[in-house]
Order: structure tokens, then C-alpha cells, then sequence
């Protein structure tokens, strides 16, 4: 029999792109091919890369150029680019990596097996377009095969929103949606292989506006039908914009058992001039009187953010007020970057903030955001949570999970196994995590 090829991933960025490299790898499966974690091993290496973070495209380059020792002692090795540096960089790629012998684009990574194989006969291949076909419905069914208790699904695409930042629009393209039926399909496979925890995402994943038996389905419409799967314990999204935060989706907090207390709603900036600048088509205090409908819709509700300090014309004021904002929403956890250009998009041809004073308030608000994480995971303790076992802690007896809230919780002399779902009692507030012990 034929010895099965190897495949390595490397993942960048977003959890979309794991849901992408978890699907690029069954698809690649499919052809005979199983994953290791060894570079050295592979006779595929595939780098699923990320655009948004600072100087993302060089980061690739460098990586790449760490293959090319291997490509020399190992010639038959093929090497891909896919995600959105691929989408932007495309055949720039290959003319200053010739290693590369494949990129694809996210939105075309169910062409991958017929790419793989034209690169095996020594083709070099490149696809990065926008095809019309819904590559949810050409990828092949998900396999059987067990996994963790916890998963990612993919329900919404791209996004319409053009915020002068960002290359999203223009990477992953114009908000798509997946058919209600087929996420259920996905939903229920995903639960036969022993998941209880599902989260959906998209870059725009309150936008959700997908066809459902009587025509276009919200995402909290969408969350009960996902409530009447059996086996399915928990549902969480991410990533919302507030403008898109609708009545439903509020009232589902209130009265869906399923859904978690945690909700990730970035809001960038606390001042209305930068957030305009931004293209954000909301202010700061639309922001706030949103996020006290959503927490009297759900009191305990954990609230996260994404800010970007130092954007451009950002002055001392505009910072302050996004420190004033976070004061007064106090967040569980919360994301925060110095803004970096990215070409294409407005706002990198507009004046930059000095990188030393865009520093500065980078740490300033990390140290703002810290305290409060701290200080809301302190609240805890005492408190009695659900917990979802993931995995074994270091200790002998100890298992790991998250929270409703998605804190990392350990339990010693636990008793349980990965896949449980337990009460816990939080004894101990840690650096990252909670310490606890089962109630029932």
C-alpha cells in the first residue's frame, strides 16, 4: 500500500481561518493525505495566513523562505499560501518565493484537491478568485471522525462595511451567508462526533441573513433552530458589529439557555471624530445605550472588545476618550493594537501618529484593560459556573474547560472526562485563569 503524505498547517490570525484550515485539511484528506506537526515531515506544507495584523505579508515571506532548505533536500515537497495574504499578494507570491507552488484565496480553497494535483505534475497553480459557485456546497461532507468537545462553524462571510482599516472587504469580499438547512446539516454532524460547544462565526456574523424554509433567517433565528439539536449544549458567536446587534438577537441572550453570557462587540475607538474617520457608522454613545439594552436583557453578560490605538489624526483627546469609554464599560477581555497601515485602504494614506505616542497609549490602555479582566475574573470567585472539560491539566487528576464566560477554569481531583459538562464552584482567581471545584 501507498504510504499516506503529510500534511502540515500552519494557521494564522482568525478563528475563521481555523474553521478554513480544519476544512482545507479534509478536503486534502480526501486525496490521501494525513496532518503531522512536524515541517520536517510534510510532503505539503500549507500556510493559512491573516492580513490584519501589522507587516502580515512580510511575516509570510520569512516564513516561506525558512522552506527553502527543506525544498532543496526534499524536491517533490510542495509548498501553498492560502487566506488573505494570499487573496491580496497573489502572484506577487510566487515571483518573490518561486518555492511556492500553489495560492489560493479563501474563497476558492474548494478547488484545493484539483490544485494539488495539477502542483504534483509541476504545474504551478494560482486561484484567487471570487467564484460564483458556493464553495460550502461544493466542499465533500465532514468525516466521522471523533474530535474535541468544542467547534468552530463558519456561517457568514466577507463583510459591507468598508471601515477605513480594514482589508476584509476586500480579501474575503461582500457579506455572504450560508443556507440555514446546511449549517443545521454541519451542526448535527459536528454534534455525532462528540461536540457540545459550537461557535459561529463570521466577520460580520450578526449580519447573518441566511435562507431559511420561509425565506431569509436572522443569526438569533438561526440560534434556536440550533437550540432544538440534541446533544448540542452551548452556542457562541463572534464577531458582531453594533450596528448590526438587532432586537431578536438581544431578546435571545434574555431567554436562550443556550446561548453563553459572552458577547464579543468591538467598538475600536471611544472618540465619535475618529470613529467617523474610522467609517464606523456608530458613535460612542450608541455604543453605551446598546450595551445597556444587552445587559438588561442578560445582567451577568461578559462583554469583550477590539480597540485600535494611535489611528490615524488620533490626538491625545481622542484617546482619552476611548480610556473614558472602556472605564465605563468595564470589559471581561478585550483585544487591543496599534493601528499599522494596510495598502489599499483609506486610511493608510492619511497623516500617522507618532509610533513612540501610539506606544505609549497602547500600553496604557492594555494596563486599563488588564485591571478590569482581573477584576471581573476576581468577581468570580464564589460563584457557581458551568464548565465544559476540553482537556487534562498538567497535574494527575486535574481537567481543564471554559466557563459560560469562557474564562479557563482547572479542577483538581476531577473525576471527569473531556466532553463533561459540569457545575463548578470557583474557588481562586489566578493570573488567566479560575480555579474550582465540582458542586454536582
Amino acid at each position: 500500500m501507498t504510504a499516506p503524505k503529510k500534511l502540515f498547517i500552519k494557521t494564522y490570525g482568525c478563528q475563521m481561518n481555523v474553521y478554513d484550515s480544519e476544512r482545507m485539511a479534509e478536503e486534502l484528506g480526501a486525496q490521501g493525505y494525513s496532518e503531522t506537526k512536524s515541517v520536517e515531515d510534510a510532503d505539503m506544507i500549507l500556510l493559512n495566513t491573516c492580513h490584519i495584523r501589522e507587516k502580515a505579508a512580510e511575516k509570510v515571506y520569512s516564513e516561506l523562505g525558512r522552506f527553502k532548505k527543506l525544498k532543496a533536500a526534499k524536491p517533490d515537497l510542495k509548498i501553498g499560501v492560502a487566506g488573505c495574504v494570499a487573496q491580496a499578494e497573489g502572484q506577487e507570491i510566487m515571483r518573490r518565493q518561486p518555492l511556492v507552488d500553489l495560492v489560493v484565496g479563501p474563497q476558492s480553497y474548494h478547488r484545493l484537491p484539483e490544485m494539488e494535483a495539477k502542483a504534483r505534475s509541476g504545474e504551478k497553480v494560482l486561484d484567487t478568485d471570487f467564484p460564483e459557485e458556493d464553495k460550502f456546497e461544493k466542499l465533500k461532507r465532514r468525516p466521522k471522525a471523533p474530535r474535541g468537545p468544542s467547534a468552530f462553524l463558519t456561517v457568514q462571510e466577507g463583510c459591507d462595511k468598508f471601515c477605513a482599516f480594514c482589508v476584509v472587504p476586500y480579501t474575503r469580499g461582500a457579506e455572504v451567508s450560508r443556507p440555514v438547512d446546511r449549517i443545521l446539516t454541519e451542526a448535527r454532524d459536528l454534534v455525532e462526533r462528540g461536540v457540545r460547544e459550537i461557535t459561529l462565526l463570521g466577520q460580520n456574523v450578526n449580519a447573518y441573513h441566511g435562507a431559511g424554509p420561509q425565506g431569509d433567517m436572522t443569526l438569533a433565528q438561526l440560534i434556536w433552530e440550533l437550540d432544538k439539536v440534541d446533544g448540542l449544549e452551548r452556542i457562541r458567536f463572534t464577531t458582531s458589529h453594533p450596528n448590526d446587534m438587532m432586537d431578536d438577537l438581544i431578546e435571545a441572550h434574555a431567554t436562550c439557555k443556550k446561548l453563553m453570557p459572552y458577547l464579543h462587540l468591538p467598538v475600536q475607538a471611544g472618540s465619535d471624530r475618529i470613529l467617523k474617520r474610522m467609517n464606523r457608522s456608530h458613535t460612542a454613545e450608541s455604543y453605551l445605550r446598546l450595551l445597556e439594552r444587552i445587559r438588561a436583557a442578560r445582567p451577568d453578560i461578559l462583554i469583550s472588545g477590539d480597540f485600535i490605538v494611535g489611528f490615524p489624526e488620533e490626538t491625545e483627546a481622542d484617546f482619552q476618550a476611548t480610556l473614558d469609554l472602556v472605564e465605563e464599560v468595564k470589559y471581561g477581555t478585550a483585544y487591543s493594537f496599534k493601528y499599522s497601515t494596510r495598502p489599499g485602504t483609506p486610511a493608510a494614506e492619511r497623516p500617522q501618529v507618532d509610533p513612540a505616542e501610539a506606544d505609549d497609549r497602547l500600553q496604557r490602555l492594555q494596563a486599563l484593560l488588564t485591571r478590569q479582566q482581573r477584576e471581573i475574573q476576581d468577581s468570580m470567585v464564589g460563584r457557581e459556573v458551568g464548565v465544559l472539560f476540553e482537556k487534562p491539566g498538567r497535574e494527575a487528576g486535574q481537567m481543564l474547560g471554559k466557563s459560560d464566560y469562557l474564562h479557563a477554569v482547572h479542577v483538581a481531583d476531577c473525576g471527569r472526562k473531556v466532553g463533561d459538562l459540569a457545575r463548578v464552584r470557583i474557588v481562586e482567581s489566578r493570573t488567566n485563569s479560575l480555579a474550582g471545584e465540582l458542586i454536582d
